[in-house]
């Protein structure tokens, strides 16, 4: 059975991504692609950590 799901997912960019994703505008839209890993050892929230991102 097909759902839609939503939520809110903390992201990170390192490096000359994060230099890439700090000229987008508020709002803009975009696809981005990583893997998720725990905040810190002791933390079992999760973040994105971006490795690609394509602009929509």
């Amino acid at each position: 059975m097909q759902r839609q799901v939503q939520c809110e997912v903390p992201a990170l960019a390192l490096g000359e991504m994060a230099q890439k994703l700090s000229s987008l505008q508020p709002g803009q839209q975009l696809k981005a692609e990583g893997f998720l890993a725990q905040r810190s050892l002791k933390s079992s929230q999760l973040v994105l950590h971006i490795d690609n991102v394509t602009l929509k």
